[in-house]
Parts: structure tokens; sequence; C-alpha cells
């Protein structure tokens, strides 16, 4: 792809920033090559993770809301987000 039509790309991920304002802390990245670690060794990823980014929610259905009208859910048939809760490390490390 060019630089122009990956802009283009991305504009409805742009939108979709906009919209969440504060609840976006971080938009993430495109990610691929994923890596499946164990204690016997590694192994590529079965899991097709595509990409990330970190949202402020009060709780869960306030994630969700954000993510309502994420442009990866409408980008083919099958696509789905999972969300994932970060919690505190105990003693604030």
């Amino acid at each position: 792809m060019s630089q122009e039509d990956m802009q283009k790309g991305m504009e409805a991920w742009g939108v979709w920033a906009a919209s969440c304002g504060d609840g976006l802390v971080d938009m993430g990245t495109p990610l691929m090559g994923g890596l499946k670690l164990s204690p016997d060794g590694s192994s590529p990823s079965d899991r097709e993770v595509t990409g990330y980014s970190i949202l402020q929610a009060d709780d869960m259905a306030g994630a969700e809301a954000l993510l309502q009208r994420h442009p990866h859910l409408g980008w083919a048939t099958g696509c789905s987000i999972e969300v994932h809760e970060a919690m505190p490390l105990p003693g604030g490390m």
C-alpha cells in the first residue's frame, strides 16, 4: 500500500479515536508476528491479534460502549475485539 492509501485507510480509526475523547489513553499500533512462549520454548502464536488500544472507563460496560463504533467491527465478517481489564499490581508496584 502507498502511504496515501494507508492514511486513507486509517481515517475511520481517527474518527473513532476522536469520539472516545479522554477514554482513549493510547491509540496503540498494529501488531503482527506473535510468539507464544512457554518453559519448553517458543512457537508462533495461534491468536490472531492484529493490534491494541488502551482505554480508560469506569467499568467493562463503559469500555464496551467506547468500542461500539470501532472500525474493526465493521471491517470484515468475523472480525472481533477482545477487551481485558488491567488490574492494579499489589503494593502499587
